[in-house]
């Protein structure tokens, strides 16, 4: 209770002291805004993101395969390795590109070989000839059916459906050959004038 004043007719009443409001109302206003505004600057999640984050928990690599993150929060670029051990390629490691843009699954991802290698379904710009990155995407595929094809055509060139014909053509008419202009363009050495990477795994 504060101090007591005089009203007209000369009597003390009590004179109760209030405290505006006004501070702590300011107080959970500015705590709000701040919330808000934290709110908005953080990105929102995606459909795609959301559907790759099941595609990555799902999959199960072989020792032979590795995905690499260049940006750990970044889920729809990222690259996967390829360590074939058995087949013609064996001793190789070859490196893809992965991007995936925002209409996925109903888009397939972006793949695209990093080095310049000698096989018929992989063009000297690094595209990749494979039907489920193709025509035959449909959106219940996942990332692992698009990684189990990349490690097929590494076990099974297929050169029905090439985009290196001349590669096509050897593994078609002279599969020995063909395995010699391998080893050799694993090496970094030249078939028919084209340079190829050297891509020869460190593990072999």
């Amino acid at each position: 209770m504060g101090e007591q004043g005089p009203t007209s007719s000369g009597k003390l009443v009590p004179n109760f002291i209030h405290h505006p409001a006004e501070p702590k109302m300011i107080k959970i206003w500015s705590m709000k805004k701040a919330e808000s505004d934290a709110a908005k600057k953080k990105p929102k999640t995606s459909a795609a993101q959301i559907r790759v984050q099941k595609d990555l928990t799902e999959l199960e690599l072989p020792s032979t395969m590795t995905t690499h993150f260049p940006d750990p929060t970044d889920l729809l670029n990222f690259t996967l390795t390829i360590n074939p051990d058995e087949g013609m390629y064996k001793g190789g490691s070859f490196i893809f590109n992965f991007v995936i843009n925002l209409n996925y699954p109903h888009e397939p991802p972006k793949v695209k070989c990093t080095q310049k290698i000698y096989h018929p379904n992989v063009d000297i710009e690094g595209n990749v000839c494979l039907n489920i990155l193709r025509e035959d995407w449909k959106p219940v595929l996942n990332l692992n059916a698009v990684i189990v094809g990349l490690q097929y055509l590494f076990l099974e060139p297929n050169a029905d459906d090439p985009l290196n014909k001349e590669a096509a053509n050897d593994l078609r008419n002279d599969r020995v050959g063909f395995e010699h202009n391998v080893k050799n363009s694993m090496n970094g050495r030249s078939i028919r004038g084209t340079t190829y990477d050297v891509v020869t795994s460190k593990r072999s």
